[in-house]
């Protein structure tokens, strides 16, 4: 759940189509889309098209319904200046009472990977494309398809500074094209409710997102990338979003991608889209809509701004329920998400691709602060029941408990002893949060799936931060500066193994996940920065909130 900056402070964004220039002076890059002419920018060895529209405007009539794909493009096209990001939820406020240093640590990871604040618009259906510069149609680059964080409610296409991993993968011997899409967000792309489902517009997120993944397979190759070579990769929402692709049409990827990354996010267990009824109801009453025959047809209708300040009224993860406040998760819709996704798991719907899938340690620990008003067993009690496992009873749930203990030596951040217990139960709660909305998640779709299809696990243990341990996208962090986790991943993108090929000299050899060894890559602070660990922490707690959310998914 990565929190781009662009919600307080905006870039001007121009749409003129001349003069075109690059940064070093040139006559601009150009590529053909049907009858139209695209023009770039180049940055010394990394060119890039910035704001291709992948699908028609969402807006008017088209607002709340799945994306209409682009069938011809004509004329020319402006890709120099990034494009607006989808509109954002408001209201999401950290709060202000924790030590300085800690809020401080919290916004730096949220923000971790952004390239430049952008300013938002329905009109947001946009993807950038960087390439290594000179690299022309029939190249057959791999592509890495990125999808990025912030709890389906915030986050753009510039999450991620995509330069990165092309200019490392140019040093490296092993170029590869890097593509970054937006999708709709909250209201406008994850509203629930039994209208929303029966109408069949369901998870329009989710359908964004692949629909920019045909456009990549119909397109890249006249950007020099190979359509055959696709690995989607995406951190915190992004992360479950891939698991989602995994998933959808019952495990049909439809050729669009042959890898997968998810980095800290995974798939959440959720339930049916009907079950998420009290928050379209918020939002219609929000916009004044609560009496109309046709209450979609009457949000496609109101002002913008209306249906963007109806959202702020449902609970964000940084809210009392943290990571349960999953209203704007993907949820079952019955036609892109056909069933509850750890159901399709469990029943292997699921694309046969290579994954890698990983996570920081004390993933839990910057959601854990809206609950530091939870000072006894009874109120974690309550807490958990109510939030996490909706249906279950007390005694249900009260062997957690035990396997959440109040000792703040055994809380997260891990390791720590009794530091960093900034609240009565806050290493309590942040070491839950953490198992149940990430780690949990991630070992079981290891543990399901290694044995059928190339697997492989990371754990990011590098930059402590006072009061939240490794929380919460340090990995996105350590690629964003172009760390050892890079190389895998452009080597994993080219060959479909991380250890695959010789162009990284820093990596050590990442040996494939097993149920039985579970070893996976541990990345450290320290003299040794690399290391093999086992993938056993706490199983007996993350196995009991595995099959207690089976029963009862939010």
């Amino acid at each position: 759940m990565v929190f781009p900056s662009g919600f307080a402070s905006f870039l001007p964004f121009f749409l003129s189509l001349a003069p075109f220039s690059t940064l070093d002076g040139d006559v601009p890059p150009t590529v053909r889309l049907d009858q139209a002419t695209v023009y770039g920018t180049t940055n010394g060895s990394v060119t890039s098209y910035f704001n291709i529209p992948f699908a028609e405007p969402p807006i008017g009539d088209l607002r709340l319904r799945l994306p209409k794909p682009i069938d011809n493009y004509n004329g020319t096209i402006n890709a120099t200046q990034v494009g607006p990001q989808c509109i954002q939820q408001p209201s999401l406020a950290l709060r202000q009472d924790m030590p300085a240093e800690m809020l401080r640590d919290i916004i730096a990871a949220l923000n971790a990977g952004s390239v430049k604040p952008v300013p938002g618009s329905e009109d947001c259906l946009n993807l950038n494309v960087l390439v290594p510069t000179g690299t022309t149609e029939g190249a057959k680059l791999p592509v890495v398809a990125f999808i990025y964080g912030g709890a389906f409610s915030t986050g753009s296409n510039t999450q991620y500074n995509g330069a990165v991993m092309v200019q490392r993968s140019i040093e490296m011997g092993q170029p590869i094209i890097f593509a970054a899409m937006n999708y709709r967000l909250h209201t406008y792309g994850f509203l629930g409710g039994q209208e929303v489902k029966d109408a069949g517009v369901g998870n329009i997120g989710l359908q964004d997102q692949r629909e920019a993944l045909r456009w990549v397979k119909k397109r890249i190759a006249a950007f020099g990338g190979d359509p055959d070579k696709v690995t989607i990769w995406g951190p915190s929402a992004g992360g479950s979003s891939v698991g989602s692709q995994l998933v959808a049409n019952g495990g049909d990827d439809e050729g669009l991608f042959r890898a997968a990354v998810l980095s800290c996010g995974s798939l959440v267990p959720t339930g049916d889209l009907s079950e998420q009824q009290r928050s379209f109801d918020i939002v219609v009453e929000g916009t004044g809509c609560s009496g109309a025959a046709d209450k979609l047809e009457c949000l496609r209708g109101v002002p913008a701004e209306n249906l963007t300040t109806a959202a702020a009224a449902i609970p964000n993860v940084f809210d009392y329920p943290g990571l349960s406040a999953a209203e704007w998760f993907p949820h079952a819709d019955g036609v892109f998400i056909k069933e509850p996704v750890h159901e399709a798991v469990l029943a292997g719907r699921i694309a046969n691709v290579p994954f890698i899938a990983g996570d920081s340690l004390d993933e839990g620990t910057a959601f854990a602060t809206g609950a530091w008003n939870i000072t006894t067993d009874d109120e974690f009690l309550d807490y958990l029941r109510d939030l996490y496992f909706p249906g279950a009873s007390s005694e249900e749930v009260a062997p957690l408990l035990a396997l959440y203990p109040s000792d703040p030596a055994q809380g997260s951040p891990f390791g720590t002893g009794n530091a960093n217990q900034l609240a009565p139960m806050y290493k309590r709660v942040s070491a839950f949060q953490g198992d149940f909305g990430f780690q949990a998640q991630r070992r079981t779709l290891l543990t399901l799936r290694s044995g059928k299809q190339p697997a492989w696990a990371y754990m990011v243990e590098r930059r402590r931060a006072e009061g939240l341990g490794y929380p919460h996208g340090r990995d996105l962090v350590s690629m964003s500066n172009g760390e050892e986790l890079t190389d895998y991943v452009i080597q994993f993108a080219t060959t479909l193994d991380p250890n695959g090929g010789s162009g990284s000299n820093r990596t050590i050899p990442w040996p494939r996940y097993d149920p039985a060894a579970r070893q996976m890559l541990l990345v450290l602070d320290g003299e040794e920065p690399l290391a093999i660990g086992r993938d056993d922490a706490r199983e007996e707690a993350m196995e009991f909130i595995v099959a207690l959310s089976l029963k009862y998914p939010l």
